[in-house]
């Protein structure tokens, strides 16, 4: 097949977390699978601009990937650029996959796909939860929906990683078709021994953002009388990483609290690997590859029911779900550090387990499916 993913950023843009990384890992295990691959992003990193070609064919991993000026230098991405390009190119294709939402970016190449009759793919990679629709220009983004959003979105066809973003989104747009598929997620190529701590241990890993909750998990932990410690593996503002050393100070936890900087690639496993547990009280996430990828160290895992792989946890008993409240997580937290039979379980039977169910190759052929599926024979 000859497939086009459009996206607001691409790699090497990792400054904007796990939807590169998933976007990335498809598009790459499609082009070993001997379909063509053809990214149109733009040249987005945060506050500044990718230093790379613009306009041209760029090969990146195996992947032929255009990367197009934006106007903005804001999470509205827009690139007249990219979507001229669209517009002239767009019927070469067999299908196309839209990444994101809410970015005008994204928006404007819905609309070229509806002028040219064409039913794009939309991944929304969380886009329209309930907290992002209730956060950050919430009205705006009401606004926009009833303006043309919704329209574009229901000449679409959906794709979500989780049954939580599924309802979510059909909320949305009700009787949306579309498919549940799980994001590929980029596993260990090495297995890394696992440590056996003297103190229980727990990690953090993501971008220390208020969306994270990792204040919420500090005032819990704040609360919780054994021994522990908690390793926070991550990199956000600078004034909001303030707030949280000064919150460790007022809760009584500083010195159990250690902050390791940003981890990537194979050295995120070898943290994972040290762990006890991992913790990520999220108030929204509309999958979490981290949860995935310290499952694969055999890490057992406490999420939060915002957390869109938490149905996964529970089913498959692989650690603990909380909501947000603080009683609770303190509880789930004080479960998880007493039952050391789970955690061994977890340990020794989850790394196989992931690795079969998220292998690459396996879960591509589901989106390949989902690309050729008529819409009548989608759910």
């Amino acid at each position: 097949m000859n497939i086009l993913f459009i996206v607001p950023s691409y790699k090497p843009a990792f400054i904007y977390g796990g939807p590169i990384v998933v976007i990335a890992q498809l598009a790459e295990t499609l082009v070993t699978m001997g379909h063509s691959v053809t990214v149109y992003t733009t040249t987005a990193n945060g506050a500044t601009e990718l230093m790379v070609s613009t306009g041209e064919e760029t090969i990146v991993d195996g992947v032929k990937v255009y990367y197009f000026k934006r106007v903005t230098g804001d999470h509205t991405h827009a690139s007249p650029a990219l979507w001229r390009q669209l517009d002239r190119n767009v019927v070469t294709f067999d299908v196309v996959h839209i990444h994101s939402w809410w970015n005008i970016l994204t928006i404007g190449a819905a609309w070229v796909c509806r002028k040219h009759g064409i039913k794009p793919v939309i991944s929304p990679h969380g886009m329209l939860s309930k907290y992002i629709l209730s956060t950050n220009n919430s009205r705006k983004k009401k606004w926009l929906h009833r303006l043309v959003g919704k329209r574009l979105l229901a000449k679409s066809i959906l794709h979500v990683s989780t049954e939580m973003e599924w309802e979510e989104s059909r909320e949305i747009i009700p009787n949306w078709q579309g498919k549940v598929i799980p994001n590929l997620v980029a596993l260990p190529k090495y297995k890394h021994r696992r440590v056996h701590n003297e103190v229980f241990t727990i990690g953090f890993l993501s971008r220390v953002d208020p969306k994270k909750g990792l204040d919420v998990l500090i005032r819990a932990l704040g609360q919780v009388q054994t021994p522990y410690q908690l390793l926070v593996a991550g990199a956000g503002s600078e004034d909001y990483t303030k707030e949280l050393h000064a919150l460790t100070e007022s809760t009584g936890n500083a010195d159990k609290v250690k902050w390791l900087g940003w981890k990537n690639g194979e050295e995120k496993f070898v943290f994972f690997s040290q762990l006890d547990l991992f913790a990520l009280t999220s108030y929204s996430e509309n999958f979490a590859i981290v949860v995935i990828e310290a499952l694969s160290t055999g890490t057992p895992v406490l999420v939060s029911e915002n957390v869109g792989l938490y149905k996964f946890v529970v089913e498959n008993d692989y650690g603990w779900v909380t909501t947000m409240k603080q009683e609770d997580i303190v509880r789930a937290l004080n479960d998880a550090i007493r039952d050391k039979n789970k955690i061994q379980v977890v340990n020794n039977l989850a790394p196989a387990a992931i690795n079969k169910e998220y292998e690459d190759c396996y879960l591509a052929q589901q989106y390949l499916d989902l690309y050729k599926a008529p819409v009548h024979q989608l759910t």
